[in-house]
């Protein structure tokens, strides 16, 4: 089951207490809501590590633990799913985005090639920026609002399920 994995793979609410570069946080991080894993925690987590992922900003893992925090989410959870968008995915998620906020603007699409360059970044709000920024919040929202319910559904379906096989084996 993904929960069992995903619990095993997340730090220990103990260790996280007494790690002195977190207690500058304070209560805050010791919530106990923030490290369980539950239904709630998990769609809420979803919702908000694949809104994230879709903001085109440095510091993404922040903004996700600040929304995980705000909304009581699954804090890990929360901060790994921004990582979907990384250096290999980046590019076609992106350009992905692009094209939609194009769609949605019902602009012309431009040419352009990528540079890894500030300068090329300002030079290009103004032809790319506005489908780009749009295409990126759209695709944010509706990716955000689908994992929520589709782990909301896979959650519930899983508990019927074990509930039905415990109830399967309490009969023999």
């Amino acid at each position: 089951m993904p929960k069992k994995f995903i619990e095993r793979i997340m730090p220990d609410h103990n260790k996280l207490q007494n790690n002195k570069y977190l207690k500058m946080f304070g209560p805050v991080l010791l919530n106990a809501n923030l490290w369980h894993l539950n239904r709630r925690s998990a769609r809420a987590a979803f919702a908000i590590g694949l809104f994230t992922a879709w903001l085109p900003i440095p510091f993404q893992m922040v903004v996700a633990a600040a929304l995980a925090i705000m909304f009581a989410a699954n804090l890990p959870l929360s901060v790994a799913l921004v990582w979907i968008t990384n250096p290999l995915t980046m590019p076609i998620m992106f350009y992905g985005a692009y094209l939609v906020g194009v769609t949605l603007l019902g602009v012309e699409k431009q040419e352009f090639a990528f540079e890894i360059s500030w300068q090329w970044i300002v030079q290009s709000i103004d032809t790319i920026g506005a489908p780009f920024l749009i295409g990126c919040l759209f695709l944010g929202v509706v990716f955000s609002i689908l994992s929520y319910f589709a782990i909301d559904m896979l959650w519930r379906r899983m508990v019927i399920k074990h509930w039905r096989a415990r109830a399967h084996s309490s009969q023999k």
